[in-house]
């Protein structure tokens, strides 16, 4: 795996992820809703991230939705050998672009097949149960629904499972019934609620992969962060990723980006090294 996009991790149950990833999220029109205004730039920048080593893309199928997946599938399919496409189930959305929560086991089993459809796969690399608000986890039991992913596992329709936006119990009783592989909540150098969760994932060889690793659709602000970058020579968004690239090494990034150049930046990120000192600054950020 190229140096320059940092490396791989490893978790539990035989995936390998490049730890510096793309998240899909933005391919999609405003408010990851519709089409985007450009196609033809949403196919490229996909394109661009495969053609730079990256191997892991976030996605789902509520982007759009359906937009971003058959985006994915127009730019990549046939995928490559080693590519890791990591969806979501949990949501879909209404016809005015709402986010409508949607986790009966049966709709749950059904969106598993809407995302092999619009991919043009037969299974799945990974799928993340969607649990809690994008920045509140819930403690409801989620018995039910994973055991539905569980049972699509089975049936070799899923190759590996993951949570989304849970808490330290949910973790524990999805253990109790199946391998976790990746664990994605919001985390970010303003946002550490989660510092507990991304420690104890990293001792169970669990992937943490942090979601607006740059603050999502309300970017992170920090007259700390721009003063270190500045210094750096570099731009305050590949200073906070090789933050979380040097917090820990089970995170694995996917910031998103339409943009090619962006798109590049992103992964010149994981080449930055963070002197000790500019750490501790970074470090005393709150949000």
């Amino acid at each position: 795996m190229t140096a320059q996009l940092g490396g791989t991790i490893s978790p539990a149950d035989g995936l390998t992820l490049t730890r510096v990833g793309y998240g899909a999220m933005q391919l999609a029109g405003p408010h990851v809703f519709g089409p985007p205004k450009d196609r033809d730039r949403a196919v490229s920048v996909l394109r661009a991230a495969v053609d730079a080593g990256i191997t892991h893309i976030d996605t789902a199928d509520f982007y759009g939705p359906v937009v971003v997946n058959e985006i994915i599938k127009e730019a990549l399919h046939p995928y490559p050998e080693d590519l890791h496409i990591v969806t979501k189930v949990g949501a879909r959305r209404g016809a005015d672009g709402s986010w409508i929560m949607s986790r009966h086991p049966e709709d749950l089993k059904a969106q598993v097949h809407d995302n092999l459809r619009h991919l043009g796969v037969e299974a799945l690399d990974v799928v993340n149960l969607r649990l809690g608000d994008v920045d509140t986890p819930n403690e409801d039991s989620l018995a039910e629904q994973f055991g539905a992913l569980v049972e699509l596992r089975e049936r070799g329709l899923i190759r590996h499972l993951g949570l989304s936006s849970v808490s330290a119990a949910q973790l524990d009783e999805a253990l109790a019934i199946a391998p976790v592989v990746t664990v994605q909540n919001l985390y970010n150098l303003a946002d550490r609620q989660d510092g507990t969760l991304v420690e104890r994932t990293a001792a169970e060889n669990i992937a943490f992969v942090p979601y607006f690793p740059l603050g999502g659709f309300t970017p992170l602000q920090s007259e700390t962060l721009s003063k270190v970058a500045a210094r750096l020579e570099a731009s305050p968004q590949q200073v906070a990723l090789a933050w979380l690239l040097r917090r820990s090494p089970n995170i694995a990034l996917i910031p998103g980006t339409s943009s090619p150049e962006h798109l590049r930046e992103n992964i010149a990120a994981a080449s930055l090294t963070l002197p000790d000192e500019a750490v501790a600054e970074l470090d005393g950020i709150v949000g």
